[in-house]
């Protein structure tokens, strides 16, 4: 007689949900930074328009909305940078939409050391949860 396969517990299955999620964000959170750093499009920014501010705004806060609204969990491993990814694009989306022209005015103002060092960071963080969620785990078959 064969033996049933364990049912996975709900820790895997929140573990399975943020591999499922980072492996969707991370990446994409290092496209975005590598994308928006100042020596790849110096005046991305500063030569904006409000309304196009304000539309990468809504987009930050659509896409902040669903990760929050998917993944808002407060663990003490890597998948709390989802949850703190979420929530950071929530906020800057609201900036952008409700302050779409001072946002612009200042980025043009800030030296540009400063956007380098927090995308970096950021750059970091999408690296971190790329990789965390595309490892192979030691009692998990290879992926197809």
């Amino acid at each position: 007689m064969q033996s049933p396969e364990p049912t996975p517990g709900p820790h895997s299955s929140r573990a399975a949900d943020s591999r499922r999620l980072g492996a969707l964000v991370g990446p994409s959170v290092m496209a975005i930074v590598a994308s928006e750093f100042p020596l790849v499009q110096p005046n991305l920014y500063t030569e904006q328009i409000p309304p196009v501010v304000y539309l990468s705004g809504v987009l930050l806060f659509v896409a902040g909305l669903a990760i929050v609204r998917a993944h808002n969990r407060w663990a003490r491993d890597w998948t709390v940078l989802l949850t703190l990814t979420g929530w950071a694009a929530l906020g800057l989306g609201l900036v952008r939409m409700f302050a779409a022209g001072a946002y612009r005015a200042s980025s043009a103002q800030t030296a540009p050391i400063v956007p380098m060092a927090i995308e970096g960071v950021l750059f970091t963080i999408g690296a971190v949860i790329t990789v965390a969620s595309y490892r192979r785990r030691a009692h998990e078959p290879p992926r197809p």
